[in-house]
């Protein structure tokens, strides 16, 4: 994210808090109401092959919660049995409801990814990885800028944790593998974050046009590692664990954007199975912005 964007923001929400208008969240994405119904595949679709070979062994699955409660409070994947639908068999056979053995998604180049446990520890690391990999330091009173910007993050990440379906919206979080894996708990939630990616589920009229056949999608979105645990396959693990999401949340696509200068994300992304179909109008640079390309990839 470009110092310019950051500071403006911080210029924006100064704006908005002086004169007590709504704050903006500049990674929110999430447009659609929390209930709107999700499109699901055929019990027969070829994507239960690929959620068997994902899912099947390993006991990876995406863990499912309960939309928040009414008092605010954010709900926690360790005060309730993790359970997610998914398929016992591939052709024909029905589906069912598989307890959850340790929640991780993946499990690659020594990573595994999982759901953000929403506790407010974990959410304000997450929040921390984010603003580190998207803020540009300024010339003057950068520490001020950054924690701002970080605080507008968090917000937008509680605002996205309050406002969507646990089928519509998630934050995975990418952590070590070690040879002696914990299995409580509450020493799980103590290992180290190294990075993190929110997905989110979207039907943007322009890009559905070039989403053959669909309704919806899964939006990926703020893909972030932390700084010293980059150029180690940690990205690579975290696009995997969105394409396992796609197919148990049953989405064909997946999309997302990447700027049109930036080559090293845009070859991880290409490397990853995403093609580009699009790009922004030229006029987006004369409002300072910069100029980004729209990828997408299906599932099969």
């Amino acid at each position: 994210m470009a110092n310019l964007q950051a500071n403006h923001y911080i210029i924006i929400n100064i704006s908005r808090r002086l004169f007590s208008l709504p704050r903006i969240h500049p990674l929110s994405t999430s447009t659609l109401p929390p209930n709107h119904r999700t499109r699901r595949w055929p019990r027969n679709h070829q994507s239960f092959k690929l959620l068997a070979s994902t899912v099947g062994e390993g006991g990876s699955a995406l863990v499912q919660q309960r939309p928040p409660s009414k008092d605010g409070d954010l709900p926690s994947i360790t005060d309730q049995k993790a359970e997610v639908g998914t398929s016992t068999g591939v052709d024909g056979c029905d589906e069912g409801k598989e307890e959850i053995v340790d929640g991780y998604l993946v499990r690659e180049y020594g990573w595994k990814v999982r759901r953000m446990v929403e506790e407010r520890s974990e959410i304000k690391k997450v929040a921390q990885i984010q603003a580190q990999a998207f803020h540009v330091p300024a010339f003057f009173f950068d520490d001020f800028f950054f924690q701002f910007f970080q605080d507008e993050v968090l917000s937008g990440l509680y605002y996205r944790l309050r406002n969507s379906a646990p089928d519509r919206y998630a934050c995975l979080v990418a952590e070590p593998v070690k040879d002696d894996d914990i299995s409580t708990k509450t020493q799980k939630r103590c290992q180290q974050l190294v990075g993190v990616v929110d997905v989110t589920v979207l039907r943007d009229n322009d890009v559905l046009r070039h989403l053959q056949g669909a309704e919806e999608y899964l939006y990926v979105s703020g893909i972030a590692v932390a700084h010293n645990f980059r150029r180690q396959k940690v990205a690579t693990v975290l696009l995997k664990a969105c394409e396992v999401t796609s197919v148990l949340w049953g989405y064909e696509y997946l999309v997302l954007r990447a700027y049109e200068d930036d080559r090293g994300a845009r070859a991880l992304y290409t490397n990853a199975g995403y093609r580009m179909v699009s790009r922004d109008p030229p006029w987006v640079t004369l409002i300072g912005m910069k100029p980004r390309v729209l990828m997408i990839k299906r599932l099969r």
